[in-house]
């Protein structure tokens, strides 16, 4: 039903919703029921949640590289010392939580990718608290989420292969930032601007995880996600609007992952991955040390 965002945001005004649109065109192309896209999108709603609540528990993973960094935000928030936001760094210890998760092999949700899986509920279920949000909100955020999700991958790219973090985390984050518009009472055109104002700050965004786990630094850069959408949203609720549609941004973006040499795609043969901290982790792991 749709390409692009500007096709979207203009098929939500004549349905009502960006979520009314993304139900419709799974309905088209899957052939399944209203009722059958609902459940579905209930079980991804219920793999979010249940990943916060285990991450906030402290998570080791299988490397040891990271885990038990979401238990020591929860310390840090109860403290009352935060110098962000609370609600921000909520979000923050939501999306560090799901990642932790993922590091120890845990069940998660892609959205869009298993390394930027934390972001965006990181930023959902901390919208649910501080906006007080049905289930049927819920829900609506994870529709709209994903149709502005699909339009970023219909015209660039959602692999960190192909086109660095920015095309993970940097998508992650702009659907989190489109959906959490809409939710607090956005126009599709207003989570459009969101979109535009989030790619706008990870173009470039190499992909470079550490001994080629989605360890190190993809938990920590779905936190800066979740923070990026967080502001990004309040940015365009305020009025502010990109110079640049969110296509051009898209546009670009796919241009920049296309030029990113292939060390800096996920291969771990450049960034951080080969820093001598890093090889020195290879080393540990796998007895590597390129």
């Amino acid at each position: 039903m749709f390409i692009n965002i500007k096709e979207l945001v203009e098929q939500a005004e004549t349905f009502g919703s960006v979520c009314e649109v993304a139900i419709l065109n799974e309905v088209e192309t899957t052939g399944r029921t209203r009722a059958e896209i609902v459940s579905m999108m209930d079980i991804n709603l219920m793999t979010m949640s249940n990943s916060i609540i285990k991450g906030r528990e402290g998570r080791k993973s299988l490397s040891g590289l990271t885990g038990g960094d979401a238990k020591k935000l929860d310390v840090y928030l109860a403290s009352g010392k935060s110098i962000s936001g609370h609600a921000t760094l909520s979000a923050v210890r939501n999306a560090i939580a799901v990642n932790e998760v993922n590091a120890q092999m845990g069940l998660i949700c892609a959205t869009p990718t298993a390394g930027s899986a934390g972001t965006l509920p990181g930023v959902l279920f901390e919208a649910t608290e501080k906006l007080n949000l049905s289930h049927e909100q819920q829900l609506e955020f994870l529709f709209t989420a994903a149709a502005f999700g699909m339009a970023i991958a219909n015209n660039s790219t959602i692999s960190g292969a192909e086109g660095g973090c920015q095309a993970e985390v940097g998508s992650a984050s702009a659907m989190a930032a489109a959906a959490l518009t809409v939710v607090a009472g956005g126009s599709a055109q207003q989570a459009a601007h969101a979109i535009s104002l989030t790619l706008q700050n990870f173009l470039g965004l190499i992909c470079d995880p550490v001994a080629g786990l989605v360890e190190v630094p993809c938990v920590n850069r779905n936190a800066l996600g979740a923070s990026q959408a967080m502001v990004s949203a309040d940015m365009a609720l305020a009025g502010i609007e990109s110079i640049f549609s969110a296509d051009e941004v898209v546009a670009v973006m796919y241009q920049v992952g296309k030029s990113l040499p292939a060390a800096h795609r996920e291969t771990a043969e450049g960034g951080l991955a080969q820093t001598p901290t890093g090889r020195a982790i290879m080393e540990r792991l796998f007895g590597q040390n390129k």
